[in-house]
């Protein structure tokens, strides 16, 4: 699997006024560093391209960033943008505390419960919960667990080799299983 050379830091939702201005969804835990920012590469989704955008302005609002780009300057430009992902280099990416990682390495990485020593499966998503541990959507062979990304629960992260290790509590993965036959039948029979 080849790493986009791009992080994704927004997500364009619908224009913002009639000089082509767009609002995006932050997908950044760093939202100040477009302060820093002169260029912007656009993308669809799982597009292998990517096109370079000067940055013209920004700023906030209602928990959204504005992004005003040149060459986009009608509503009807905007428009055309609805969905497309906001990205950056890799390589200027605000560098981390050790331990810490970005939440698109694991995309795509194996989830292995070391107290079990048992593959679960590869984390397809990860959801950001508002107060709450992000959760990881992990699917492996038809099952498909939602794994709390608590620090608790980490014990190893190799975003080379695209391995998270995590030690669950018991109990952990049958919260969101789906229900055996018998669990059905004795539903029906309430």
């Amino acid at each position: 699997m080849t790493s986009s050379p791009y992080t994704v830091i927004a997500r364009i939702v619908r224009p913002q006024g009639r000089n082509g201005e767009v609002t995006a969804d932050l997908l950044t835990d760093f939202p100040e560093k477009f302060s820093e920012r002169t260029r912007l590469w656009l993308s669809a989704e799982n597009s292998a391209s990517s096109t370079e955008y000067k940055l013209e302005g920004f700023w906030f609002h209602k928990g959204r960033v504005v992004l005003k780009l040149s060459g986009v300057d009608s509503i009807h430009d905007a428009e055309g943008l609805a969905g497309m992902l906001v990205q950056i280099p890799r390589e200027e990416r605000t560098s981390l505390d050790p331990g810490s990682f970005y939440v698109g390495e694991l995309i795509g990485s194996q989830v292995r419960d070391v107290s079990q020593n048992r593959i679960l499966g590869v984390v397809e998503d990860v959801a950001q919960n508002a107060g709450a541990a992000p959760m990881l959507l992990v699917r492996e062979n038809g099952n498909q667990y939602d794994i709390p990304l608590a620090e608790e629960f980490i014990v190893r992260f190799d975003a080379g080799a695209k391995l998270l290790e995590m030690k669950l509590p018991e109990g952990l993965l049958d919260v969101n299983a789906p229900l055996t036959d018998e669990e059905k039948q004795r539903q029906r029979g309430s």
